[in-house]
């Protein structure tokens, strides 16, 4: 009964909407949210897990705009669009015509991205969640077992859905940024040279149809993918993390990645 009382507190907890004016609403998925970077922003919802670390946050205080951060960990791109994570609506619901801005990052949970980078590393740990996994875990599927063609499909109805609500906002779209070095593997990933080849495909891949999606749409790419290739997981200053506990949202990106995100948005925004 208690178990039960705690997720549907949970849930009530992840339907609640932030009240400010939307000049800028961020959307997207834990990348966005900034999950595990810091404090939980006041008064938003436990399981979203949105920072005051994120790019968003940092977006609207360099810009002085009043921020609605709508970004949710977990979300794919249909919950942005239609809702239906943790019971809630549309990421959407709160745009309007006032909006100035809107930044997406979303992508990786459609198809499967951090899931399997993070099952891959758990499957080679000695721990009772490696075990599990080695046991119950047929692993993943290859690059072209992935729906792209759905994930751009979504993403374009996304950003016409947008202009229509906001027609005067410039709409951006941020790329994840780079997680695995061009070739091989390192300590901190977790992964074998071979699984980290598998998932380097689907990186780019992710990649290429978030960019694709943008320019059918006429949305404005920032481009962390390739800004991130010197930054990787493995690199001396990396923006996203390697394998760790889920606690410290692993495969994520660090503090550094944020910035840097926050920094291309703004440039982007500057040089329209």
């Amino acid at each position: 009964m208690l178990a039960l009382v705690i997720a549907l507190g949970l849930v009530l907890d992840a339907r609640r909407t932030p009240t400010a004016e939307p000049e800028y609403v961020a959307l997207g998925s834990s990348y966005a949210a900034g999950a595990g970077l810091g404090p939980r922003q006041a008064g938003s919802p436990i399981l979203c897990s949105r920072s005051n670390e994120g790019y968003p946050p940092r977006v609207a205080r360099a810009l002085g705009l009043r921020l609605v951060d709508m970004t949710c960990s977990g979300s794919v791109t249909k919950h942005l669009l239609t809702g239906g994570q943790f019971f809630q609506d549309a990421q959407i619901r709160t745009l309007g015509p006032q909006t100035q801005l809107v930044t997406i990052t979303v992508g990786g949970n459609d198809i499967g991205f951090v899931r399997d980078l993070y099952l891959l590393a758990a499957r080679r740990s000695d721990t009772m969640l490696g075990g599990m996994v080695r046991n119950l875990w047929s692993g993943p599927p290859s690059a072209d077992q992935r729906d792209y063609g759905k994930l751009e499909r979504d993403l374009v109805a996304l950003i016409r859905t947008i202009r229509t609500r906001s027609p005067s906002a410039k709409v951006i779209i941020a790329t994840y940024p780079t997680v695995l070095p061009r070739s091989g593997t390192c300590e901190a990933l977790g992964l074998s040279a071979g699984d980290a080849a598998v998932m380097r495909q689907v990186e780019s891949q992710l990649s290429t149809v978030t960019q694709a999606a943008a320019l059918s749409s006429g949305a404005t790419i920032v481009d962390m993918n390739a800004a991130g290739v010197e930054h990787n997981a493995c690199s001396a200053a990396p923006w996203t993390k390697g394998w760790g506990a889920i606690a410290e949202s692993p495969f994520h990106p660090t503090i550094g990645g944020a910035k840097a995100t926050a920094e291309a948005v703004i440039a982007a925004i500057e040089n329209r």
